[in-house]
C-alpha cells in the first residue's frame, strides 16, 4: 500500500483495528491524515467564501454554503476519530496542513458569488478526486474505511452540484467551462454571466 509521508503527532500505537495486520492498519491511517488535511482545508475555504461573497445573489450563496461547511467539518472529526481507531494519531494542525497540502492556497479574496462558485467548482473537482483516489487505496484492505470515504464523497458530489447548478445553463454548460485555474475560472464565469465583484484575490 503506498502511504504518504506526513507530520505525524507521535508514534503510531501498537494496534490497529482487528483482521487487519498492524502495517496495514497504520497504512490506511497514513491515507487517512491526507484526507483529514484536504477536508481541513475544505471547511476552511468555504467558510472564507462564505464571508466574502457579494452580489445580488449574496444570500442564497452565503446560506447555501453554511450546511456545507458544517457537514465537511463532521466528515473531519469523522476522519480524525477513525485514525485514532486505526492507532494513527491524527495531525489537525494549520501548519501541518501548509506543510503536508498538494494543492495551492485558495485564490479569490472579495468577488461576485458567480466568481467564488466557479473557483468552488474546481475546489470540489481536487478534494473529489483525491477522494475517489483513497477509496480505491484502502478497498482491499478496510472496507470500514472504505465504506465512510464513500460515504463522505457522495455528499461532497451532492454539494458540487449545488453549485454547478449556479454556473450552469439550460444546454448544461457551465459557465467557467474549460478552465483549470480559480482565477480563470472566475474570470470566464464573470465574462460569460456578465457579474464581477469589487477585486480579485491575492494572486
Amino acid at each position: 500500500m503506498a502511504v504518504r509521508t506526513t507530520k505525524k503527532a507521535g508514534p503510531d500505537s501498537d494496534y490497529t483495528v482487528p483482521g487487519i495486520g498492524l502495517e496495514e492498519g497504520h497504512g490506511v491511517g497514513d491515507i487517512l491524515q491526507m484526507r483529514l488535511h484536504a477536508l481541513n482545508d475544505l471547511q476552511l475555504t468555504l467558510k472564507h467564501a462564505h464571508w466574502n461573497v457579494v452580489g445580488p445573489d449574496f444570500i442564497g450563496v452565503h446560506e447555501m454554503l453554511d450546511p456545507q461547511i458544517d457537514a465537511v467539518r463532521a466528515m473531519v472529526d469523522e476522519t480524525a476519530e477513525r485514525m485514532a481507531t486505526l492507532g494513527v494519531a491524527p495531525v489537525g494542525t494549520p501548519g501541518a496542513i501548509a506543510s503536508d497540502r498538494t494543492w495551492n492556497e485558495y485564490s479569490l479574496g472579495r468577488a461576485s458569488t458567480v466568481e467564488h462558485l466557479a473557483a468552488l467548482n474546481l475546489v470540489y473537482d481536487g478534494v473529489i478526486s483525491d477522494e475517489r483516489a483513497a477509496i480505491t487505496a484502502v478497498s482491499d484492505v478496510d472496507p470500514v474505511t472504505e465504506d465512510m470515504l464513500i460515504d463522505h464523497t457522495k455528499q461532497l458530489e451532492l454539494f458540487q452540484w449545488f453549485i454547478r447548478a449556479h454556473l450552469e445553463n439550460n444546454a448544461g454548460i457551465t459557465a467557467s467551462s474549460g478552465e483549470t485555474t480559480e482565477v480563470g475560472a472566475a474570470a470566464k464565469a464573470a465574462r460569460t454571466t456578465g457579474r464581477r465583484g469589487n477585486r480579485l484575490g491575492r494572486k
